[in-house]
């Protein structure tokens, strides 16, 4: 397993190694002792998988204090543009984003810390699995809308297909005026 830092502290590319032959090929998803190794020691309680079919944007979305998660994700079977919003305050990064491609043939998972929203698009019709270090309470859920100029995100598609629920969520301007001093003032800060 080959653990790679992404541009925005926390995040992580993980590859997983992989042994192939006539057959098909094996390998391991997840394994806490190669994590722990490279310094990621995240107790996982809950696994989630979702199918999109392609063209489906789902984000940006994140859970909020005392709530939040970090999360472990993948694709089994299509592909994605991953995207990672760092919403941490006082965080180096705060307000950057990075995209990832994930797909089910080279099998890289990306380990999202706490604090970051976080979405996809579809390449094709996908299947997508994460772990996440908390269980889903609805009442904590907050995002930010996956078009917000402010952040200018490259999806790789200008119209994807996008819920009513994910279309009406706040600006990243908004975000932080309405969610961030409440982050805030649960850590203290």
């Amino acid at each position: 397993m080959i653990v790679k830092p992404t541009t925005i502290e926390g995040v992580y590319e993980i590859y997983p190694r992989v042994f192939e032959d006539e057959r098909g090929y094996f390998l391991e998803s997840f394994q806490l002792e190669k994590l722990r190794e490279q310094g990621i020691d995240v107790p996982f309680v809950q696994d989630n998988q979702s199918f999109s079919k392609k063209g489906v944007l789902r984000g940006l979305h994140l859970q909020l204090p005392p709530y939040e998660q970090d999360k472990l994700i993948g694709v089994v079977w299509g592909s994605v543009i991953d995207v990672v919003v760092d919403v941490r305050p006082g965080s180096p990064t705060f307000g950057r984003w990075e995209a990832f491609r994930l797909d089910a043939r080279e099998h890289k998972r990306l380990f999202v810390p706490k604090g970051m929203a976080h979405g996809f698009v579809t390449l094709e019709d996908t299947v997508f699995v994460y772990k996440c270090s908390e269980y889903y309470h609805p009442e904590a859920e907050g995002g930010i809308v996956w078009n917000d100029p402010a952040l200018a995100i490259d999806w790789g598609t200008a119209s994807p297909i996008v819920s009513a629920k994910d279309q009406q969520l706040p600006t990243f301007e908004e975000f932080c005026e309405k969610l961030l001093p409440k982050i805030k003032e649960f850590y203290a800060l």
